[in-house]
């Protein structure tokens, strides 16, 4: 491997600060897993809800106490925008994959559309219930 001189250059894209700035298209990059994540964990506490409906009843209870609460409302509102939002990342990935929008102007409307797109969604989802 050739010796090349980096100088003082930061080797990794984690360094925030003085020496990264983020982008629209890396924050959306990082939030299309977060939301996968977190979507993960919730369809996990929705396994759980069924789980309780079908073994216990004083389990079930306590679980659909707390996703009936005010809290678990609040939870299921923004598990809907992480379903909303990791759907357009992997729509946004189909048409780069298409050859399309892959110029960093497009992607970085694409980002900003995903997240406004995600809370539009999220809304009209939110009054359809």
């Amino acid at each position: 491997m050739p010796d090349v001189d980096r100088g003082d250059r930061p080797l990794s894209p984690f360094m925030i600060g003085p020496y990264y700035r983020p982008q629209m298209t890396s924050i959306s990059s990082i939030m299309v897993r977060i939301t996968g994540i977190a979507s993960l964990g919730t369809a996990t506490l929705l396994v759980l809800w069924l789980l309780t409906a079908a073994t216990s009843d004083g389990a079930f209870a306590v679980v659909d106490g707390l996703l009936r609460s005010f809290v678990g409302d609040v939870l299921m509102l923004l598990a809907t925008w992480a379903v909303w939002y990791h759907l357009l990342g992997r729509l946004r990935h189909v048409i780069w994959d298409l050859g399309y929008g892959v110029e960093i102007p497009i992607a970085e409307k694409m980002g900003m559309g995903m997240f406004i797109g995600a809370t539009v969604l999220t809304i009209f989802t939110a009054l359809a219930v």
